[in-house]
C-alpha cells in the first residue's frame, strides 16, 4: 500500500466522522488529508505531503469552513426556544409582585415563574404583564 492510500484512507475516516459532528471542522482535515494525498501520488516527499496538509487544512479554515456555515444554517429560523421563548409573552400574576416584599409569581401557559417588575413598580394579583426579560429562573414583567 502506498502512501497516498493512507492518506485517501484518512480522509475517508474523516469525513465519516464529519457526519456525526457539526461545524465542519473535521471536513477541513479531510480536505487536508485529500490534498497531502494528491501531494504523494506526485511524489512528494514526507515534508511536502505535510505542508500540503497544513496549508490546505489552514485554508479550508479560513475559506470553506465559514460558507459551509452559512450555507447549511440557511434554514435555521432564529427562533427562542426554552425560557427564552418566553420574552413577550403575556402571564397574569399568581401572586403580589413586590420588590420591597420580595414577592412575586406570575402564571404562563399553566407554569408559576418566579416573578420581578423590570421598573420597580408593585404589581398586583391576577393583572396581565408583558414579560421583557429571563434572568436564570426569574421572569422580569412590566404591566399590560
Amino acid at each position: 500500500m502506498e502512501i497516498w492510500h493512507i492518506w485517501v484512507i484518512a480522509a475517508l475516516i474523516l469525513i465519516i466522522v464529519e457526519i456525526f459532528t457539526q461545524g465542519f471542522a473535521v471536513f477541513c482535515l479531510a480536505l487536508g488529508a485529500l490534498a497531502a494525498a494528491i501531494a504523494s501520488a506526485c511524489s512528494a516527499g514526507a515534508e511536502g505531503q505535510l505542508i500540503w496538509f497544513a496549508i490546505v487544512t489552514l485554508l479550508s479554515f479560513v475559506f470553506v469552513r465559514p460558507l459551509l456555515k452559512k450555507a447549511f444554517s440557511k434554514g435555521n429560523t432564529g427562533r427562542e426556544s426554552g425560557v427564552d421563548a418566553l420574552k413577550g409573552r403575556e402571564a397574569v400574576v399568581s401572586e403580589r409582585i413586590s420588590a420591597e416584599d420580595n414577592t412575586g409569581r406570575v402564571a404562563v401557559d399553566g407554569d408559576d415563574w418566579k416573578a420581578v417588575s423590570a421598573d420597580g413598580s408593585v404589581i398586583g394579583k391576577g393583572e396581565k404583564v408583558i414579560i421583557t426579560g429571563v434572568e436564570s429562573v426569574i421572569l422580569k414583567v412590566i404591566r399590560k
